[in-house]
């Protein structure tokens, strides 16, 4: 019962903020100012940058200069296909210093970047948000979306990522008890694993050990 609750706790904020995501206009370049480590936010597969927009204020608020990749759009490309699309707003901006964000999928990119990307000495960590590392079970009921057969624990993407573990140590997990889409959870070995005592795969963006994981990886000397 009580991971039903979450279940719909966790579905009634995605719809809620899919739906705003669809009639929001606002300019992603006001978040690009402040004194603060940048921050590069990476959303999962079918969300752009403004499902994730509740969490991006609260950082720049807190004097981040936060970027969004518009050219990501709902994030439904190959993940070695949009690491390349960082990699190059890293360097066209020349971001050194750099906290990654990524919700779900948005954490296998940001990896991705880490482990193999010309761009990787410019991240300074990431902070992963329920993202399926170890890939889901579920994938294999999902063989008719080619966007969703990436989850596949066998998926070659998801098998190289976990095979580099050199870049787990600068990696925060974040995740739920209970998550509706990845069953096996998020735990990295090697990686700062916390997991929350709530549950969902959406929801928990909001919540505030995410931002707090965020403070201390930008703290960190």
């Amino acid at each position: 019962m009580r991971n039903l609750v979450w279940w719909v706790r966790d579905y009634a904020y995605a719809l809620a903020w899919q739906a705003r995501a669809l009639v929001d206009r606002t300019d992603p370049a006001v978040y690009r100012d402040g004194p603060g480590i940048p921050i590069v936010v990476i959303p999962g597969v079918y969300e752009t940058w403004r499902f994730l927009q509740p969490m991006i204020v609260a950082l720049h608020d807190r004097g981040h200069p936060v970027h969004v990749l518009d050219p990501l759009r709902s994030n439904v490309q190959p993940v070695p296909d949009a690491a390349g699309q960082v990699i190059d707003y890293l360097t066209v901006n020349d971001l050194r210093d750099v906290v990654l964000v990524g919700h779900s999928k948005g954490g296998l990119i940001g990896k991705h970047v880490m482990a193999f990307g010309a761009a990787s000495g410019r991240i300074r960590g990431m902070v992963a948000v329920a993202a399926p590392f170890g890939g889901s079970v579920y994938a294999r009921y999902l063989a008719v979306s080619r966007s969703l057969r990436i989850f596949s624990p066998r998926d070659e993407t998801i098998l190289l990522l976990g095979q580099e573990t050199a870049v787990n140590a600068r990696i925060a997990s974040v995740y739920g008890r209970f998550d509706p889409h990845i069953p096996g959870g998020s735990a990295l070995a090697g990686a700062k694993n916390v997991q929350l005592d709530t549950g969902g795969h959406f929801r928990i963006l909001a919540h505030p050990r995410v931002r707090a994981e965020v403070a201390a990886m930008s703290a960190a000397v």
